[in-house]
């Protein structure tokens, strides 16, 4: 199969770092920026909180990376150390060669990131193919997390085959429709501009991923022993969140699950209901 990358051109990438650079200078808490060797190629992680706190892990989801983490990150330090991962293949500064959604490519690349930030164990808080990567590194390595936090994950519920229309049909509406779009994501509700602007650059230089993200086998999902909390928005236009919440709690009936009416797919804003969760 041929490799596939995360930027379309060479300008592209250097116009999403040159921004993602900008996001980081104005983060308001102490931090390091770190790269990490994996089988894959290296790894980019945004450090912060106490180096002895219990540890934390974000993971964003596709299209996006960790400057998607950065207000969240300054609450969730005050109680932990906390790792914000660019994923691997997405338009951030991990190494941008495109992994395989099946095999075990991508849980093996998150097991070496632990491993080169001498993480033993971590609760993990993952949003859409993020919190897919969660999962699925929970199912393989149970014993390495903690507590686990899905916001709208992929692999539980079908995708919505509506939305590549509904996408496109956004899109050839030019600019202002690529915003609606963007809006219609965020379940309806309005986007600051300099993270709309961002969004947009994103979305003209990163090769979205086409294929479907596998759904995890009832057997996978029957192997999450550990406490769990998964979030979905009834408004989510990218997967069945509603089936995604009924799946989920028949086969994990230990875990936490919450459909928030007036949400859509990019769950933002719920650190205190998450630490919540992760702290009692």
């Amino acid at each position: 199969m041929r490799d596939t990358f995360a930027f379309k051109t060479t300008e592209g990438k250097s116009a999403v770092y040159k921004a993602y650079d900008t996001f980081l200078g104005n983060m308001r808490i102490p931090h390091e920026e770190i790269y990490v060797d994996t089988r894959f190629g290296k790894a980019f992680v945004i450090a912060a909180g106490k180096e002895d706190a219990p540890v934390l892990v974000l993971l964003h989801g596709s299209g996006i990376n960790s400057a998607m983490w950065i207000e969240d990150m300054e609450k969730y330090s005050e109680h932990y150390r906390v790792y914000g991962v660019d994923l691997q293949g997405e338009p951030g500064k991990s190494d941008d060669k495109q992994l395989s959604f099946e095999g075990s490519d991508f849980d093996n690349w998150l097991h070496d990131v632990f491993v080169g930030l001498s993480i033993q164990k971590a609760s993990i808080v993952g949003i859409s193919l993020g919190a897919w990567l969660a999962l699925k590194f929970a199912i393989a390595n149970g014993q390495m997390v903690d507590k686990l936090v899905l916001l709208c994950p992929a692999g539980v519920g079908t995708q919505k085959t509506s939305f590549a229309f509904v996408s496109l049909a956004y899109i050839l509406l030019g600019e202002k429709g690529i915003e609606r779009l963007y809006r219609k994501v965020n379940g309806g509700k309005p986007i600051p501009q300099v993270i709309m602007d961002y969004q947009k650059l994103i979305g003209q230089s990163f090769n979205f991923r086409r294929e479907k993200v596998p759904l995890f086998t009832d057997a996978e999902l029957t192997r999450v022993t550990i406490p769990s909390l998964l979030l979905v928005g009834k408004k989510d236009v990218m997967f069945h969140s509603i089936k995604t919440a009924h799946r989920y709690s028949s086969l994990v009936p230990h875990a936490k699950v919450t459909v928030l009416q007036e949400e859509g797919h990019t769950l933002v804003g719920l650190v205190d209901d998450i630490l919540a969760f992760l702290r009692q």
